[in-house]
């Protein structure tokens, strides 16, 4: 059973190097002085710059709004504070572009604001257009992934450390700052990465915003039609930046130890009374979460009913519902056949071999979804014009870039399972396949469900494959709603941004009935 795992595997790992493999031909048959060229123009300088400083500052934000959100609602008295950790979350569920849409509607040159001013006189507010609006929508929707990691850290942390640096003489601000900060260090580093790699492959809200970043350059670059080299180089120094960032955060680890030298039981956590700074805490967690959550939800269900009102037809969005859930079935279906010979591999016949697979099949997920279509695109236009455009590649980008979700929830739920249950299998009578088939698959059950739930939801919010790949007509929730909102059709794209929310908030609910 191990040759033909390890067969199926490399074939599987292969298939997910194939877009990175045909950019890197593709970028290199460029030749070095026109890429150095290319590389060295001030457009391009200019996107460079633009995407650092708006994935520097989205950080930084996040991080403004994370580290006290995370504190109060681990380490204090703040009332609710299960609730508003909830509330806190559910902004992932939310995509980037239904948050730019959401913007736009509300503060754009047609938008919810500037009717209710015009009676007043004011005809123009300040345009949202361009870097402001980019890092307001991306913050909002990003801060999650800090927070979760945050308050993960926090709740791990020993409550001695505070109490002993207290007992020093420490007011409880330096002893934050000085015990508790550094020890959240890991935390906070894992959290900031994730917030870096989601601000650099953005496509949704950079494009809605018509901020010139990576993404944005890619695409717009690549629908010129004149010299698509620049795409490439573009993707390659994106997926390059990408490298750097993991590389950087492995290297931050360092040898430095943050867990405690001595065993025993972690002290129960006191609470800190927040007294007179109560109301303060609960007008901060409020507004947090009214800007981004109540208030998206809100934009779309006014659009909603405008548009309802003025006659609008819901047909369209039942056709390219049925087109996203059809979709997202597919992929989630193609990921975990993939993924669970994959997962059993690596995890039951460890080696440098399997181990290599499994990184291969890994490399999916740092590449951003543009990057992905933009090098199938080359691909497919170039040796494979039948696969063009076609649902089946469609189909493939979306589980290049997902599988590493399936594998990965397969491969912890694998993990749990001893390797003496299928030898006590073996020694019944019982030969490999019906070891894996009647014993080891139905344990696997909750990681299989857990992985396909997450391949689906991220499926169905994708946007710059679907874009680049979809088969002509083929229109999604994601698309219809990108179209409609670039093109100022408020009310057409709330009705399926509402249905994208409501998918996401299921799949949500699936992945975490599995726990």
């Amino acid at each position: 059973m191990r040759i033909p795992l390890r067969i199926f595997s490399f074939l599987v790992a292969l298939a997910m190097l194939l877009p990175l493999a045909y950019l890197v031909v593709r970028g290199s048959a460029v030749g070095f002085d026109k890429a150095v060229d290319l590389i060295l123009r001030v457009r391009t300088l200019q996107v460079i710059g633009n995407s650092a400083a708006l994935a520097i500052c989205v950080t930084l934000v996040s991080l403004l709004i994370s580290l006290p959100l995370a504190w109060l609602t681990v380490r204090t008295d703040l009332p609710w504070r299960k609730g508003w950790t909830v509330l806190a979350t559910m902004p992932l569920v939310i995509p980037s572009y239904v948050g730019g849409f959401a913007l736009v509607a509300m503060m754009g040159p047609r938008g919810m604001v500037q009717e209710l001013l015009a009676p007043l006189g004011v005809e123009r507010l300040p345009s949202i257009y361009g870097f402001p609006g980019a890092l307001w929508a991306l913050s909002l929707f990003t801060y999650p992934y800090l927070f979760l990691s945050v308050r993960a850290g926090l709740r791990n942390l020993d409550p001695a450390i505070e109490e002993a640096a207290r007992s020093l003489g420490y007011s409880a601000l330096r002893a934050f700052l000085q015990m508790t900060l550094p020890s959240l260090r890991p935390a906070i580093t894992v959290g900031c990465l994730l917030v870096l790699l989601y601000t650099l492959s953005d496509f949704g809200a950079v494009s809605l915003l018509r901020f010139n970043s990576f993404t944005r350059a890619i695409y717009l670059q690549y629908l010129s039609g004149f010299d698509r080299s620049l795409a490439a180089l573009l993707s390659l120094i994106l997926v390059l930046l990408t490298v750097l960032l993991l590389l950087a955060e492995q290297r931050s680890r360092g040898q430095i130890r943050y867990y405690r030298s001595g065993a025993g039981v972690m002290r129960r956590r006191q609470q800190v009374a927040l007294g007179r700074w109560r109301i303060p805490a609960l007008l901060f967690c409020g507004a947090v979460v009214s800007a981004a959550l109540f208030l998206p939800t809100g934009v779309v269900l006014f659009w909603l009913a405008r548009g309802l009102a003025a006659g609008d037809s819901l047909l369209p969005v039942w056709v390219v519902t049925r087109n996203s859930i059809y979709a997202g079935a597919l992929a989630a279906g193609a990921a975990i056949v993939l993924a669970v010979p994959v997962a059993y591999y690596s995890g039951r016949y460890p080696s440098r071999w399997s181990s290599l697979i499994a990184q291969s099949v890994y490399v999916g997920n740092g590449l951003p979804g543009i990057v992905i279509a933009l090098s199938l695109v080359f691909f497919g236009a170039t040796y494979a014009p039948w696969l063009y455009q076609t649902l089946a590649m469609l189909v493939f980008a979306y589980v290049v870039r997902f599988l590493p979700q399936a594998v990965g929830s397969v491969q912890s739920c694998l993990e749990q399972l001893s390797p003496r249950l299928e030898e006590a299998a073996r020694s019944l009578g019982l030969n490999r396949r019906q070891v894996f088939l009647r014993v080891i698959a139905p344990l696997l059950r909750p990681g299989i469900l857990t992985g396909s739930a997450l391949v689906f939801l991220t499926t169905i919010k994708e946007l710059p494959a679907t874009l680049l790949l979809g088969p002509t007509g083929f229109g999604t929730l994601a698309t219809q709603i990108w179209s409609a909102t670039d093109e100022a059709f408020f009310a057409r794209a709330a009705m399926p941004a509402l249905l994208l929310l409501l998918i996401s908030a299921l799949s949500i609910f699936l992945i975490l009935s599995q726990e």
